[in-house]
């Protein structure tokens, strides 16, 4: 499988990831268990929106895009742009269920931060690996792209029949398997992930959640991935757009957290994007559809769905928020 990643832009781009997570744990460090302020989640998302489309720029000038013949570059910039776009969409679905989990084991304002960055963290690591495989999984066996296009299909039509409907996290196979393997305090202990209780040593319900929004991340990534090599199958452009739209995730979330019923029609873009791609990857072998279409597509269905939300009133809302139930009570049981 071709790819534009050299031995430097691979090195590059891993010692910017690095030293961006350093900055930002010190950051996290240095201010302390607080509740994030709509400003601050602001800004930090303008950060790596502008480090990511810096990067766009570095790989576009790097492959000679201020050369005579600019047209590897261009097209490679076209498909991080697009990736990082797609991905970028796809993880709002992320960051509702992220809402639904905080909810749920009543996590304060000032610790989520904290269990964010940890959980992001976790995800990076599993979905480079799953990119990894599935870039070979490409290269050696063509038809996967196929399976992958009509499990998008599927997925959008799923998610688009699914979309307003109450989440329910009882039914959650991983909070299952977590609370058969630990034994969960009943109340938190400042940003500890493990605490005393009655002479035992318990997991705290901070553990719990890092270790869902893990879990749950990757589980979106069964969706998001087949996605971006939907777009792109250079695993370079791959892994990147990935690695950037997730860095941004935490910060995103803050930023969107207390507007998510503002977005209410976003999952029905979110399923007419995934169809749109999926039925893409169908055609791959018939007709190649143009990386432009693939990013004026893409953002006119999100920036129409946007729009219409705004416009559109929800039919109904709950009177506790957006999940049905009173998670400090559940906790306490």
């Amino acid at each position: 499988m071709s790819s534009v990643g050299t031995p430097l832009l691979w090195s590059l781009f891993a010692a910017f990831v690095v030293i961006a997570l350093l900055i930002d744990f010190f950051a996290m460090n240095k201010q302390g268990a607080h509740k994030v302020s709509l400003k601050e989640a602001a800004i930090w998302s303008l950060i790596w929106v502008a480090a990511s489309i810096a990067f766009m720029a570095f790989i576009w000038w790097r492959l000679g895009g201020t050369g005579p013949e600019p047209a590897l570059a261009n097209a490679k910039a076209l498909e991080f742009l697009t990736g990082y776009l797609v991905e970028k969409a796809l993880a709002v679905d992320n960051i509702f269920v992220f809402l639904m989990l905080f909810t749920y084991f009543a996590v304060p304002a000032e610790y989520q931060k904290r269990a964010l960055m940890i959980g992001i963290l976790t995800a990076l690591v599993l979905r480079g690996g799953l990119i990894l495989i599935g870039a070979w999984v490409i290269a050696q066996f063509h038809w996967v792209l196929y399976v992958f296009g009509a499990f998008l299909v599927f997925t959008g039509i799923r998610m688009w029949l699914a979309a307003g409907q109450e989440p329910d996290m009882e039914s959650n196979p991983a909070l299952k398997w977590v609370r058969k393997h630990f034994t969960i305090s009943p109340n938190y202990d400042g940003e500890k992930f493990f605490t005393r209780f009655n002479g035992k040593k318990l997991a705290t319900p901070l553990l719990v959640v890092v270790l869902l929004i893990g879990v749950i991340d990757v589980v979106f990534a069964v969706d998001s991935i087949p996605a971006i090599f939907a777009i792109t199958t250079d695993p370079f452009i791959v892994l990147t757009s990935n690695v950037f739209a997730i860095l941004g995730l935490r910060a995103m979330y803050f930023l969107l957290a207390g507007m998510h019923e503002r977005f209410h029609l976003l999952p029905y873009g979110l399923a007419l994007v995934l169809v749109f791609i999926g039925t893409k990857m169908l055609l791959i072998d018939i007709y190649k559809v143009p990386i432009t279409w693939s990013l004026g597509g893409t953002a006119s269905i999100l920036a129409l769905t946007v729009i219409l939300s705004l416009l559109i009133k929800p039919k109904s809302a709950h009177p506790h928020g957006a999940f049905p139930f009173d998670a400090k009570e559940r906790r306490e049981d």
